[in-house]
């Protein structure tokens, strides 16, 4: 089985184009289900809204999940100020300056939409003498709204309230075989998965073992995929991204294997599973640890589920702000992805 990669750099630029910040992930999952039914497959809903999809196996006694997480880094209004501007409270885990300049839109609890800026309020430099100096932080940022308004009456007017979801416009750009947008992770992952389930629908191929394919929504504050998770399934993939910086051997053309993030240590024995594949199958891959991080993987060992579990993805560069990657990046995770999917359960 091979993915035409093609079409998954053109899914991940649909997806990124789709805004989902965390705790609003409604349209994009419908999205999802859309696609995924109009090859036949059935698509289950959760209870938290995520959706699993289930390929039967040779082996239905033993299975194995792949997830994948469609939620992203946003923001939600935190008051509307008397100037008319918005302060924002983050979703998810990462800082001011990441957004600072950055297009916006604001959604009301009714639908209605709106475009903004996020500025700091002090960057005029002809007015305010801190304006490079001053924190980047809840105090100092404030969406400039494109409407003609200057006080907290005219913007609650438009509808605009305290807990409306706010979402970062992700500049996605094909540049040759590079794609630059913000929210790749983790809608790299997505497209991967989704092209390989879509695969398996128009092919009718038959894996090894049963095999559920879960989009989540809720990991980048931590619990997207740690439930749901079927009492027979004994190895569990998170297809995240590879943390690219200082002292790490990820770069944006190798799919990252993680040995290691914040919660401790991935499973060895499903991790030198991985390794081997990649080896035997001349796949372009590395090892690495991820600091500061976390995955639906480790999330669903904190809650307690007994799995093998284990990390992979394509190397992003500068995660949690505007993010790029490589389609040699893209390509070797499909590849691990597929040689997995036919693999044999890891050995210890």
């Amino acid at each position: 089985m091979k993915i035409t990669t093609e079409s998954t750099m053109n899914t991940i630029l649909e997806l990124t184009n789709i805004a989902s910040p965390t705790g609003h992930t409604e349209k994009i999952m419908e999205h999802i289900t859309h696609r995924l039914e109009a090859v036949g497959l059935e698509v289950r809903n959760t209870n938290k809204g995520n959706r699993i999809v289930t390929i039967a196996g040779e082996d239905n006694t033993q299975h194995r999940l792949l997830t994948a997480h469609v939620d992203t880094l946003g923001a939600m209004v935190k008051e509307v100020k008397s100037n008319g501007r918005l302060a924002l409270t983050l979703v998810g885990g990462f800082r001011f300056n990441a957004i600072e300049g950055e297009y916006c839109t604001i959604e009301t609890a009714d639908g209605r939409k709106y475009t903004g800026t996020i500025l700091m309020h002090q960057t005029t430099v002809h007015v305010y003498q801190d304006s490079g100096s001053a924190e980047r932080n809840a105090v100092n940022m404030e969406v400039r709204l494109d409407e003609k308004v200057v006080s907290a009456d005219e913007t609650r007017s438009l509808g605009i309230e305290v807990g409306d979801f706010i979402s970062f416009d992700p500049r996605s750009v094909r540049a040759g075989d590079f794609i630059k947008s913000r929210h790749l992770d983790d809608k790299v992952s997505v497209a991967v998965l989704l092209e390989a389930l879509m695969l398996l629908a128009k092919e009718k191929i038959t894996l090894p073992y049963t095999t559920h394919f879960l989009i989540s929504n809720n990991e980048e504050i931590g619990y997207g995929g740690n439930s749901s998770i079927p009492e027979e399934v004994v190895e569990y993939i998170a297809v995240d991204m590879g943390a690219i910086g200082d002292g790490q051997t990820s770069d944006e053309y190798h799919v990252s294997i993680c040995a290691k993030d914040s919660s401790g240590p991935y499973h060895y024995g499903l991790r030198q599973h991985l390794v081997g594949l990649a080896q035997a199958s001349e796949i372009a891959y590395c090892v690495d640890i991820y600091p500061f991080y976390g995955s639906d993987a480790s999330a669903a060992m904190k809650a307690g589920v007994d799995v093998k579990h284990a990390l992979i993805g394509a190397g992003i560069e500068a995660s949690h702000a505007y993010e790029r990657t490589h389609k040699e990046a893209v390509v070797a995770t499909e590849e691990l992805v597929c040689a997995y999917l036919f693999s044999p359960l890891a050995k210890n």
